[in-house]
């Protein structure tokens, strides 16, 4: 994540001045008040996407546009990009008290504006326009904080359209991708143990193939699934003579390879795509999972036969 930025001040009908790094300023809520005292918003309340356009300010008048959505997951589309947008998330679905990762998505072809994170009166860049290569996410603790979206100036707006995905979930993450994907490491027997019991999918199942995706720095992991424990999203289907077939994906780094016998796969569903989190052995899964029910300390309880 690069550095924070503020924003300098100014009266209302003149245009704001860019983020710096660094430079002083005044707080940016200041900004954002003086700002709001003469901006036209376009609400989204109680909506989990947004979709709009910059054609519809009023010259000298409306340059900030006020989104506020209210769900976990959803997509912002701005066309034409004018002025700045100000992202509210205030989501009904996450009490107070959970500690919130927020991730975005830059949609394909994205142009026209930068996205930063505006907390506490500083503004971080997390996407530069033009900057959103293939699988490119950018996640960070999320603490009612928004996103202000600010147009670049552009000779022929009428083939821009900045777009991003969003998604919000209580696991803790980094600055990136990379944290909410499976370390290139054996989970240990407790994170195993707790992995079953809060992944959005768990299967046992063999792999089938695995191939390389070079450009997005990730690996596909073909399963075919002889049980089925949990899964949040259909991404493993009931295949012909009996079973279910899906795909997994994990770090490139990782350099997954197929491996004989069963395995117990586990893991969070991320933009869409099921990305692996733990994969033991079976027989390995059995064993610390009887293990801990002798001891009394299985978090959840599950067949493991």
């Amino acid at each position: 994540m690069r550095g924070a930025a503020r924003v300098a001040g100014g009266r209302v009908g003149r245009r704001w001045a860019r983020p710096r790094v660094p430079g002083p300023g005044p707080p940016l809520a200041m900004l954002f008040a003086v700002l709001l005292g003469g901006a036209g918003a376009q609400y989204s309340s109680d909506l989990c996407s947004w979709k709009g356009s910059g054609l519809t300010h009023e010259a000298h008048r409306k340059e900030v546009e006020q989104v506020y959505l209210r769900c976990s997951s959803g997509t912002v589309e701005w066309m034409y990009p004018t002025g700045a947008l100000i992202v509210n998330l205030r989501p009904n679905t996450f009490t107070a008290s959970h500690h919130l990762t927020l991730c975005i998505k830059p949609l394909k072809d994205s142009s026209g504006a930068n996205i930063y994170l505006e907390k506490t009166g500083e503004l971080k860049l997390l996407v530069r326009d033009g900057d959103h290569g293939p699988g490119q996410v950018r996640c960070f603790g999320f603490e009612q904080a928004g996103l202000f979206v600010e147009a670049t100036p552009q000779h022929d707006i009428s083939r821009r359209t900045t777009g991003f995905q969003y998604e919000l979930s209580s696991r803790r993450a980094g600055s990136d991708l990379h944290a909410l994907s499976a370390p290139c490491r054996p989970c240990s027997d407790t994170e195993v143990l707790l992995a079953v019991c809060t992944s959005d999918f768990v299967v046992r199942g063999a792999i089938q193939a695995v191939t390389h995706d070079p450009e997005r720095q990730e690996s596909a992991i073909h399963l075919q699934v002889s049980r089925l424990y949990r899964q949040k999203s259909s991404v493993f289907r009931p295949a012909p003579g009996g079973g279910w077939r899906g795909r997994i994906t994990t770090l490139l780094e990782c350099g997954v390879r197929p491996g004989r016998g069963e395995f117990l796969f586990a893991g969070h569903m991320h933009f869409g795509e099921a990305r692996l989190g733990c994969a033991p052995r079976f027989e390995d899964f059995q064993r610390m999972y009887r293990d801990a029910e002798e001891r009394g300390l299985n978090p959840c309880e599950m067949g493991v036969e």
